[in-house]
């Protein structure tokens, strides 16, 4: 993987296959400016790309939490379109909208599985971010808000299109949305939002390595293949669904990945798969 800097984020390789993007920007609670989202959007386009990246492991590099959510101090000093026409300035701000919503899609669309790790607080955008990855794990003393009932606005980069269809419970996603009131990691496990609850960081940055690296153990064309058919699947009908991993797998299980795999399971050895 190409060790490209970032403003607001840092990218490593801690583990063969596996990288670590971790929100940095310690002196402003790693609240997102628009720069972040210039950064994450660049960042999980190169990782889609890299064919030696096979899980991505998203958490933060602060020691308190994972994310203040939207840098309302950037706001106030000028980061919103201006303009003195209201209805070019309506296009100016769905164009930054976009923008902003185009870097959490990066993440969602992204090849590589993306496990995102939270702990303390989880606000606004934050809220935005972990939707969009494949997995959550948290630890206990994580806290989640939908934040944006508080300032006025409604929530605009994901969480309201995603949210509902990981928690599947729409009585709950309306009170998390309707009131902004912050929930527990109990809360969030209870209704679906994250897949483990553990004690502490390092708990849960472990919890996501032992699940990232049975990950890249399996064949890419296999994970690349389940990530599209699941993301397919949640935005499609069943059988729009069924019709497209049919025509994937027409071609992909022609693989050599799949005579590699029937092959290991017959004589007992781990297969190692090459890279996409």
């Amino acid at each position: 993987m190409a060790n490209k800097t970032y403003a607001t984020i840092r990218v490593s390789t801690p583990r063969p296959n596996i990288a670590l993007v971790e929100l940095h920007r310690p002196d402003a609670l790693n609240a997102m400016n628009d720069q972040f989202f210039v950064d994450v959007q660049d960042c999980f386009s190169a990782l889609h790309a890299d064919p030696d990246v096979r899980a991505i492991i998203l958490a933060s590099a602060h020691p308190r939490l994972f994310t203040a959510g939207l840098d309302l101090k950037a706001v106030q000093s000028g980061m919103l379109p201006q303009h003195e026409d209201i209805g070019r300035c309506g296009l100016l701000f769905m164009n930054l909208i976009d923008r902003w919503q185009r870097a959490f899609t990066a993440i969602d669309e992204c090849r590589a599985p993306v496990i995102a790790v939270v702990h303390g607080m989880c606000i606004g955008g934050g809220v935005d971010m972990i939707c969009s990855a494949d997995m959550r794990v948290c630890t206990q003393d994580a806290s989640f808000s939908v934040k944006e009932v508080d300032l006025a606005m409604a929530a605009d980069i994901g969480t309201l299109q995603r949210l509902p269809k990981i928690v599947g419970n729409q009585s709950t996603v309306r009170e998390w949305a309707l009131t902004g009131r912050t929930f527990s990691a109990a809360e969030a496990k209870d209704a679906g939002l994250v897949g483990h609850v553990v004690a502490d960081k390092k708990a849960a940055m472990d919890k996501a390595f032992e699940i990232a690296e049975i990950i890249a153990s399996k064949s890419p064309i296999a994970i690349n293949g389940t990530k599209v058919a699941l993301n397919y699947s949640r935005d499609h009908s069943v059988a729009d669904g069924l019709r497209q991993i049919a025509m994937w797998n027409a071609s992909q299980l022609q693989s050599q990945d799949v005579i590699m795999a029937a092959a290991s399971v017959l004589t007992k050895q781990t297969p190692r798969f090459s890279k996409l």
